[in-house]
């Protein structure tokens, strides 16, 4: 089963390469893509209202964090894809690394 974990840090921008522990933990077979992101200063947010699209500057929510990446994992069960999880956290200072399983996708595009 495949798990997205969200990682969430402070408004600090990493904007250098990964190394280290993070690097070893990103480069297991059971990672199967990640992705950092811009500071949250340079999300724009789309919504739908009265009855038109609505673009806002910056994230959708205020938050002390943000979220910095997503790393996608394959693994066994929720205690497995935790243990990655945790592995991630020790090579972290500070934030949370939120751990979901992703749906199968239903439909694949033409």
């Amino acid at each position: 089963m495949q798990y997205a974990l969200l990682a969430y840090g402070s408004q600090r921008s990493d904007a250098g390469p990964i190394e280290g522990a993070i690097a070893g933990v990103l480069a297991r077979p059971c990672v199967t893509g990640w992705a950092r992101l811009h500071a949250d200063g340079s999300a724009t947010t789309v919504r739908n209202g009265e009855g038109r699209t609505l673009l806002t500057d910056g994230p959708f929510i205020e938050t002390k964090e943000y979220l910095s990446g997503v790393i996608v994992v394959e693994a066994d069960n929720l205690d497995a894809a935790l243990a990655i999880a945790q592995d991630l956290q020790d090579t972290r200072t500070g934030g949370a690394i939120e751990v979901r399983p992703i749906l199968e996708a239903l439909f694949h595009g033409a």
